[in-house]
């Protein structure tokens, strides 16, 4: 029987899900329109399937996690749900007034857990695994990032010439372009379905299956709706991304996110996708400086010149180095020119900075104000 709550909870419920798919677009399929291989209609009917079917599969372990294993399921009374869904609601709106995508999945952690704390039912051990990966998945995927973008990163560059591909290269490439697109729309669905429907769920008010449907219908409204502009804009203060950059990051954080998403982890997309953007700026950045010339200024030492080392850099060995797709020779790490490597150029630390703090400020404020809520009101 739909009563007046249950209304307002599956409003808020669409609500949130039409700004997941209207921030989760921009991301998952920015590279496919910016580059032009795909419309942006054509980028919503994708991003809302795949989402969809993200959240079909492997988004029922997440669902499960929220909303039973946090708090067990009789927590979630009809007006609880709704209020856990209202301060994941409030936190997309903080996000857009600042600009910032912060994470939902934090958010509904958040206040699942202040609810958990006022009725004293709060599931430690999972909140502990929870927490835990949180601070790992980051880490990691600044890592990963970093290891690509000293390494690897200018001979794929070299290798594949992404921005200057022609005839079945080029075909090769928007294939590319557009199935790493699906793929990140996939893990958004996976990670973020559970974020709109959860409470919802385990209340009992919704049956899983209906919770993924609503969720990825409103996904899909946002997508062909307000994602229309976040496609336009994507890429904006954090880095200016070419595209096998912008590839390579939603490859990690894609697969990190999905990985996270298949052991019932709710974790945020945004936060690995913009660590995945931290770490291959580093990366690069770094390619200016051999290890052994950062060990010796360590030490106080004055460098080795390759001359004095009785190692001479033969002049084709950039270019062998490169591999095989033509571009421009690959100069080893050390003879970076470092104008053209700047940190800041690939990254802007002071916009890194500001959506850190609003990622570790929203989910606080949402567990605190929960609490609050739930212990006065219980």
């Amino acid at each position: 029987m739909l009563t007046p709550l249950l209304a307002v909870g599956l409003l808020v419920a669409a609500f949130v899900g039409f700004n997941i798919g209207g921030s989760s677009t921009g991301v998952a399929f920015g590279p496919a329109v910016g580059s032009g291989t795909v419309r942006k209609t054509a980028a919503a009917a994708l991003m809302t399937g795949f989402a969809l079917l993200g959240g079909w599969t492997v988004g029922r372990n997440v669902i499960d996690t929220l909303g039973g294993e946090i708090v067990p399921a009789s927590e979630f009374t009809l007006a609880a749900s709704v209020i856990i869904l209202f301060f994941v609601g409030s936190a997309l709106l903080i996000s857009n007034l600042f600009g910032v995508p912060a994470s939902t999945s934090m958010t509904a952690v958040g206040a699942i857990a202040g609810l958990g704390l006022a009725s004293n039912s709060l599931q430690w051990a999972v909140m502990g695994r929870i927490v835990s990966w949180w601070l790992v998945a980051p880490v990691l995927a600044f890592w990963v990032c970093a290891v690509i973008g000293r390494y690897l990163y200018p001979y794929l560059d070299a290798w594949f010439g992404l921005d200057e591909a022609t005839g079945l290269k080029a075909i090769a490439t928007r294939t590319l372009v557009v199935g790493i697109g699906c793929y990140m729309a996939f893990s958004a669905g996976a990670s973020n379905v559970a974020n709109a429907v959860a409470p919802l769920v385990g209340s009992g008010a919704l049956s899983v299956n209906a919770g993924v449907l609503l969720a990825g219908g409103a996904i899909g409204v946002g997508a062909f709706t307000i994602a229309r502009r976040t496609l336009d804009t994507v890429g904006n203060d954090l880095t200016d991304l070419p595209l096998l950059a912008a590839l390579i990051v939603e490859v990690v954080s894609a697969s990190l996110i999905t990985f996270l998403s298949q052991i019932g982890i709710p974790a945020s997309l945004a936060v690995s996708a913009t660590m995945c953007v931290v770490g291959l700026g580093w990366g690069r950045a770094t390619r200016t400086t051999r290890l052994s010339d950062a060990a010796q200024a360590m030490r106080g030492d004055e460098p080795i010149a390759d001359g004095a080392s009785g190692v001479t850099l033969s002049p084709d060995y950039a270019g062998e180095q490169g591999g095989g797709g033509g571009g421009d020779p690959v100069p080893p790490i050390g003879d970076e020119d470092p104008d053209e490597l700047g940190g800041t150029d690939l990254f802007d630390p002071a916009a890194t900075g500001r959506v850190i703090v609003l990622w570790v400020a929203t989910p606080t404020l949402s567990a605190v104000t929960s609490f609050v809520v739930f212990s006065v009101a219980p």
